[in-house]
């Protein structure tokens, strides 16, 4: 069957179209066409048969046969047009009603910000510096502040979520299960003669054996190689001999500062370990209780191998052989002088995270860990003494974004990504308990800022089910700044450490601040007042309720 498209003209096997006026040009006409003159019907011929009835091709008037011109044309395209918005109308259906059912939409941020001028002179640091707000007049487009009732809504929902319950302490047998070898390495009791927990451990190794050749933190890290070429030096300087064997002092530190990120502990650290009876790990934070225990090195990049316990240990190798030349001294085995030395560790993570736990223990508790990391600390020594410098959770989380951020930090991107932040948590809040959100390893890797890390209380109420409250010192940042010297009496009374010459105290209060802001985040000044207002309102029955276990309305951060 042969027929052209363009025009009414029916062809014929043996027809070579020649009689087709439209198709030669535009002005085709029925009343001059010779072929479509007076014919308002033209049969359509199939191998040379006439069909009837069915077969009939209409041919209407010259109005009519424009409108078929058009669809006949352009119908390929209004097909396709049409079948791709139905399309797209189904997945974008079917995205909404998944979203919502799984609660994984975010609320849209139509935040509209003006002008805001910064002041390039501020300094907010974690340390010693201006911990006020400063804020400049400025001409603002504040229409940005109409948002604030949507978020208020979502802080209001997070607030009546918020339900403090005790956790249950795991049975010591249930740790060892889970940390076979580490409780095979460190002993039950520790060298009664030595303040800081010490024993000896037998050394199996010969002189041509390295004793750090398998050391994870050697091995990862270029910048702690030089500290042990030093340790292979005098590693064998430094083993007792005793009944033709040679043993080697371990020690675990005897107090932690445990956190908080951002809060002054780097400070503090740089201070402690100028008193002449404490020592540190031969690295500020080994990070190895919740990290690297588990082959955490950054944990974007997935698992390592796990760094066993003697990895750790050998960190502490350093302050063990001035430990030892103590222990061993002549007074000392005479008069049985008793080691006054204590080793600290600075590992700002150990307090808050936890997020390795889902990737090693059994989840039989909804969400919730089964075990964390003052139960394995507690068990291996359970006479620790543990510090903890906290700062406004506002301004914390403001220096966090700044220092962590890598780039296009401004105080309207910190804004949406708190908004954004406050809404993820939000929907864990519906379907779990406050402990199983604070420490969801996907919520945490998945906010933009990391609003957990300022729900100092939580943390906190769980060492506390672990540790004794005479074994935990919490100081806050703001009175550390303003008198350095009376919290740090503070820490020394704290560790029972011995008193200090004027000279030494005053080179330890005096000395410069520690980990400042950087000079290029300084510009921003301070985040914007609604953003402030949102973190105030997100934190304050945390604040309440650390005040109330703290009995200290300090912790409430009213002034700052």
């Amino acid at each position: 069957m042969r027929y052209c498209i363009n025009c009414c003209i029916h062809l014929l096997p043996n027809d070579l179209h020649r009689q087709c006026f439209r198709c030669r040009g535009p002005n085709h006409n029925n009343q001059k066409c010779p072929v479509c003159k007076g014919e308002s019907k033209i049969p359509l011929y199939t191998d040379s048969k006439q069909m009837k009835l069915l077969a009939v091709l209409e041919v209407r008037t010259d109005h009519s046969e424009s409108w078929n011109g058009f669809f006949c044309l352009r119908k390929g395209k209004l097909c396709s047009l049409i079948f791709g918005l139905i399309i797209m109308t189904l997945v974008m259906a079917s995205y909404i009603l998944t979203g919502a059912k799984h609660r994984l939409l975010l609320i849209p941020s139509p935040f509209h910000y003006g002008a805001f001028t910064s002041n390039p002179s501020l300094m907010d640091n974690e340390s010693l510096s201006d911990m006020k707000d400063h804020y400049q007049p400025s001409k603002m487009n504040i229409s940005y502040i109409k948002d604030y009732p949507s978020i208020k809504l979502i802080i209001d929902t997070i607030t009546s979520k918020i339900e403090f319950v005790t956790r249950q302490r795991p049975d010591l047998e249930e740790l060892r299960k889970q940390e076979p070898h580490m409780f095979s390495v460190i002993p039950n009791k520790f060298l009664p003669n030595s303040k800081n927990p010490c024993w000896y451990e037998e050394y199996r190794g010969n002189t041509t054996t390295d004793p750090y050749a398998t050391n994870s933190y050697a091995l990862y890290s270029k910048r702690f190689r030089t500290i042990f070429d030093y340790l292979r030096k005098v590693f064998w300087n430094h083993l007792y001999h005793y009944k033709d064997k040679h043993y080697r002092l371990r020690c675990l530190p005897h107090f932690y500062i445990i956190g908080q990120p951002k809060c002054g502990t780097t400070d503090l650290y740089d201070r402690l370990r100028l008193h002449p009876d404490v020592r540190f790990s031969a690295i500020k934070e080994p990070h190895w209780w919740t990290r690297k225990r588990f082959g955490i090195i950054r944990l974007r990049d997935g698992f390592h191998d796990r760094y066993p316990v003697e990895d750790y240990l050998d960190l502490f190798d350093l302050a063990a052989h001035q430990i030892q030349g103590v222990l061993q001294s002549e007074a000392a085995r005479e008069r049985g002088k008793t080691n006054h030395i204590i080793i600290g560790e600075a590992s700002a993570s150990t307090m808050w995270d936890n997020n390795a736990w889902i990737f090693f223990y059994d989840n039989s508790t909804e969400g919730e860990p089964p075990f964390l990391i003052q139960d394995f600390i507690h068990a291996s020594q359970p006479n620790a003494k543990l510090i903890i410098m906290l700062r406004d959770p506002v301004e914390r989380l403001y220096s966090d974004y700044l220092y962590f951020a890598s780039a296009n930090k401004s105080v309207e991107d910190f804004h949406e990504k708190v908004a954004e932040s406050l809404q993820l948590f939000e929907n864990c809040l519906l379907d779990y308990s406050l402990r199983a959100c604070v420490y969801n390893n996907t919520l945490n890797n998945a906010m933009p800022v990391r609003l957990q890390v300022g729900l100092y209380v939580v943390y906190l109420l769980d060492w506390l089910t672990v540790f004794d409250k005479d074994q935990i010192l919490v100081l806050r940042l703001e009175d550390h700044a303003s008198n350095v010297k009376y919290t740090m009496h503070m820490v020394f009374q704290f560790l029972d450490l011995a008193p200090l010459s004027e000279k030494q105290e005053a080179l330890i209060t005096k000395s410069p601040a520690s980990n400042t802001r950087r000079p290029e985040d300084r510009s921003l000044g301070p985040m914007l007042p609604t953003t402030k207002a949102i973190l105030r309102d997100f934190y304050r029955p945390f604040n309440t309720k650390l005040a109330q276990v703290l009995f200290d309305d300090a912790f409430l951060w009213k002034r700052t």
